[in-house]
């Protein structure tokens, strides 16, 4: 065999052994997804998010419009968190099993048939943005994905949870990121 095969056939079973296995827990690569539009009539994308909705207030979620969802889709799932936390990204809400047809979520609203898993608070649900009094404000990242398949994960279920099982499935993603600081 010439030496240039060999060398193919090497280069070939390198890049034939490249992978994670499935393994990955981070999120899917925004570049590697159509996008999709997530807004709110509440705040703008950047915007200040509402006391209404954080634990000053009466601590209830955003009114979501979702549009560009892939008509392929099978699932939406959201997940808000605050990159700004200090010990760390900290996860305010996390749903899944959305109806892929929801356009629009009022606020407060936990679609029919779908699953919240436990925040970071150590409970399921919604826990409005809540920084430190002092703090500069914080910056609050609300992610919908569009996912091929329902994701069925456990009652309790995590951030992390939530992410790998997306991990590979996600055909579509956007983002509304909101400000919020308790002076």
């Amino acid at each position: 065999m010439r030496w240039s095969m060999v060398c193919a056939v090497a280069a070939l079973a390198v890049v034939a052994g490249c992978g994670d296995g499935g393994r990955t827990t981070s999120a899917p690569s925004p570049t590697a997804v159509r996008r999709l539009t997530v807004t709110s009539e509440a705040y703008a994308d950047g915007g200040s998010i509402p006391r209404r909705h954080t634990c000053d207030g009466a601590d209830v979620s955003p009114p979501l419009a979702l549009s560009g969802v892939p008509a392929h889709a099978a699932t939406l799932a959201l997940l808000l968190r605050d990159t700004d936390a200090p010990h760390g990204t900290f996860t305010h809400w996390l749903m899944w099993d959305i109806d892929p047809r929801t356009r629009h979520l009022s606020a407060g609203e936990r679609p029919h048939g779908s699953a919240e898993g436990r925040n970071d608070f150590g409970r399921p649900g919604y826990g409005g943005p809540c920084p430190p009094r002092r703090d500069r404000p914080h910056r609050y990242v609300l992610t919908v994905y569009a996912a091929d398949r329902r994701l069925s994960l456990a009652a309790g279920s995590t951030a992390s949870d939530l992410l790998r099982a997306l991990s590979g499935h996600t055909v579509a993603m956007g983002t509304l990121t909101g400000r919020y600081g308790r002076g």
